[in-house]
């Protein structure tokens, strides 16, 4: 059989219509959706033809079956949305490619009736006139900081953004060199500074700032004296740097309002669940910062978000601006934030719904149940590998705690007859998508980000995988 036979045995597109698989097909998607994934794999067969060799020729063939069964599948592909669910068997709890922090399940209900239906987004219901989208975050934020007052813009960023813009624009912001951080994409604060019309004024070396080298650099100029948290990195070593008390001091002396940009916000003491301690909310307004801003999205748990927190006198100037209404959040945002925010009002109650920080204080006992559990199916399909439960170690990630190693379980398979990147690829393209690392030669699943109910769902894949 030569090409010429092969390309006059591929079906019309009207031919592919017509059968009854098809058009029961169409009840369910959308015409041009069928008639587009139908042109794809004919195009796809008629691209295999051009490419074959004369020795492939004989076991090539085209058959109706298989391309209905293709278009099927590629119906499926195509309308299927671009963002899907996976599993995180990294073990990177805040995982920024993964989708960063995940939101409680206690409170979808609350967050489908605000999609799903009206809601008092910016309605005054008591005095029946129009309200402030902002007034459903005030008091509980309020009452978890000890802050004067609270605006919520879309991320961290956009908050540095327009506190910078509302308090120090075409004035001076005075930061230590060491705290120039870059986040996530390669948006710097120097960047954003620039953005805001504020004038950056670096002081002290990289390693070491004193609280003298801001005294010094204080002009008639200077709007504002700004400290960065490093969530995402640390300089070890010959180091030293200006305790946000010491800085309020000094912006006190010379009347200056004093910034802390935390980064990766919590409202825990973490150290009491055996990690390194990380600066609170709570402790920075204690503390006397003027303003405080912090992420929704990394060690608090809840919606991708910028949070505003300090003296009512300066985020009543940021409600006014009019870069405000460009970096607003909207009633998702708002419903999800405010519903995770109410878990802290119970410590316990917070570490135990937020999967952020169940993840982040599991016990040792805990985690081996689980590897123990999860270890016991995969063992059941006698697959064509050596499978062990392992230590490892797992991260936060997200630009948080870059330091912290956290001891893990974690199960290791090596495939016997397969190469464990291919065991990899199969898996990750799996219908679940199955995302995990490979380490000495081992596919590795860390038990600490993956849910029990996605072990049942692990064993399917990996049983598919291995046949």
């Amino acid at each position: 059989m030569n090409k010429r036979e092969l390309f006059a045995m591929l079906p019309s597109v009207d031919e592919v219509l017509g059968d009854k698989r098809i058009i029961e097909l169409q009840h369910e998607y959308p015409r041009s959706l069928v008639l587009d994934s139908i042109r794809e794999i004919i195009d796809l067969k008629r691209k295999n033809i051009v490419s074959l060799k004369e020795d492939d020729m004989s076991g090539f063939s085209v058959k109706l079956d298989e391309i209905i069964e293709g278009a099927i599948e590629r119906v499926r592909i195509n309308y299927s949305l671009s963002l899907k669910k996976v599993i995180n068997g990294t073990g990177i709890v805040i995982h920024t490619n993964l989708g960063r922090s995940l939101l409680s399940e206690s409170i979808k209900d609350e967050l489908w009736d605000a999609a799903s239906r009206y809601s008092n987004l910016e309605y005054d219901i008591e005095n029946g006139e129009r309200g402030s989208r902002y007034s459903h975050l005030t008091k509980i934020i309020k009452k978890l900081t000890g802050a004067e007052d609270v605006l919520v813009v879309n991320n961290n960023a956009a908050a540095v953004l327009l506190v910078l813009s509302t308090m120090a624009k075409d004035k001076e912001a005075i930061v230590s060199r060491g705290e120039l951080v870059e986040v996530g994409g390669s948006f710097r604060i120097p960047s954003i500074m620039a953005l805001s019309g504020a004038n950056l004024v670096e002081i002290g070396a990289t390693n070491k700032t004193h609280l003298k080298d801001y005294e010094e650099a204080i002009s008639e100029e200077t709007g504002v004296l700004m400290k960065v948290h490093t969530s995402n990195y640390r300089i070890l070593g010959f180091t030293k740097s200006v305790e946000i008390e010491e800085l309020v001091q000094l912006g006190k002396k010379y009347n200056l309002p004093v910034i802390e940009d935390l980064g990766s916000g919590v409202f825990v003491d973490v150290s009491k669940y055996g990690l390194s301690y990380e600066p609170t909310v709570l402790d920075s307004i204690k503390q006397g910062a003027d303003i405080v801003t912090f992420s929704g999205d990394k060690m608090l748990g809840g919606p991708q978000a910028g949070i505003i927190v300090g003296k009512k006198e300066y985020i009543q100037k940021m409600k006014k601006n009019q870069l405000t209404r460009a970096l607003r959040v909207d009633k998702l945002t708002i419903c999800a934030l405010e519903a995770t925010l109410r878990l802290y009002l119970d410590e316990n109650k917070a570490i135990e719904n937020i999967p952020t920080l169940r993840m982040l204080t599991y016990t040792e006992e805990q985690l081996n149940q689980k590897a123990n559990t999860l270890y016991e199916k995969i063992r059941e399909l006698n697959l064509e590998a050596s499978l062990s439960i392992e230590d490892g170690i797992s991260q936060v990630g997200g630009g948080s705690m870059p330091l912290e190693t956290i001891s893990s379980k974690v199960i290791a398979i090596t495939p016997d007859n397969m190469n464990v990147s291919l065991l990899e690829k199969k898996l990750r393209l799996s219908d679940s998508h199955i995302i995990a690392r490979i380490y000495d030669n081992k596919y590795v699943l860390d038990v600490r980000t993956i849910f029990e109910d996605e072990f049942d769902i692990i064993v399917k894949e990996l049983k598919s995988a291995f046949n």
